[in-house]
C-alpha cells in the first residue's frame, strides 16, 4: 500500500524574515513548510504536483505573485494558492480570485487566520489531487479495453442501442452485446448512464453527448 505524500506548505515571499517568521509558526501547528525567496526559485526547485498550498505575496522584485500564478496556471497546476496583499494590492487579489485563486490574505497577517486558511486549502488540495488520480486511474482502464470495446462503449454510453450500434459498426447483435459487457465490467459501471458519467470525466464524451438525460 502506498502511503500517502504528507501536504507540503509553501511560501513564497522576498521579505525572508517574514516568511521565516511564518515558517517557524506553520511547523509549530505541525504542517511542513518550504520557503522560496523568489518565484523563479519556487517553479526552478519545488514540485507542483505534491498536495499542499502555496502561501503567495503579490509584490515582489522580478517575478510577481502574479506572474508566478500565471505561470502555475499555463502547466495546469492544481496547487492551492492563498495570496498574501497590502492594503493598496486588494483589487489585484480579488481578480486573482475569480480567476482561480483559493484565497487572499492581508498583511500583517493574523496567525490563527492564516492556519485556518491553510487547514481548509490543504483539503482542497488532497481533493483535487485525489479526482486527478481517479481520472488517471479511469483513463488507464479505458486504454485496457480492446479497439472494439472502446467503440461500442463509447456508443452505448452516448445512449445508441445494440442495433444501432451493431448496424454502425457492421457487427452482429450477440458481439456488441458480448464488447458492452466486457467493457462495462472492466469499467466498474452498471449501465449505459454510468458509463456516459465516466467516459465524461475523461473527456471521452462531451456533456450533452446523450440523446437523454
Amino acid at each position: 500500500m502506498t502511503t500517502p505524500t504528507l501536504p507540503l506548505i509553501r511560501i513564497v515571499d522576498d521579505d525572508e524574515t517574514f516568511a521565516g517568521s511564518q515558517k517557524l509558526f506553520l511547523q509549530a501547528m505541525g504542517w511542513h513548510v518550504q520557503t522560496y525567496s523568489s518565484g523563479r526559485d519556487f517553479l526552478a526547485f519545488d514540485d507542483a504536483e505534491r498536495p499542499g498550498v502555496l502561501i503567495l505575496d503579490v509584490r515582489m522584485p522580478g517575478m510577481t505573485g502574479i506572474e508566478l500564478f500565471d505561470a502555475l496556471l499555463g502547466r495546469k497546476a492544481l496547487l492551492p494558492v492563498v495570496f498574501l496583499t497590502g492594503h493598496g494590492d486588494v483589487d489585484m487579489a480579488v481578480h486573482a480570485l475569480k480567476r482561480g485563486a483559493y484565497d487572499f490574505l492581508q498583511k500583517p497577517v493574523d496567525p490563527v487566520t492564516l492556519n485556518a486558511v491553510v487547514e481548509a486549502a490543504v483539503r482542497h488540495s488532497r481533493t483535487l489531487a485525489e479526482s486527478k488520480r481517479k481520472v488517471e486511474e479511469t483513463k488507464a482502464i479505458y486504454a485496457s479495453l480492446t479497439p472494439r470495446e472502446r467503440e461500442v462503449v463509447r456508443l452505448a454510453a452516448l445512449d445508441r442501442s445494440n442495433k444501432v450500434i451493431g448496424e454502425e459498426l457492421g457487427i452482429s447483435l450477440p458481439t456488441v452485446k458480448m464488447h458492452r459487457g466486457n467493457g462495462f465490467q472492466k469499467l466498474g459501471v452498471r449501465g449505459a448512464l454510468e458509463a456516459f458519467w465516466l467516459l465524461e470525466s475523461i473527456g471521452v464524451v462531451e456533456k450533452g453527448g446523450r440523446s437523454e438525460d
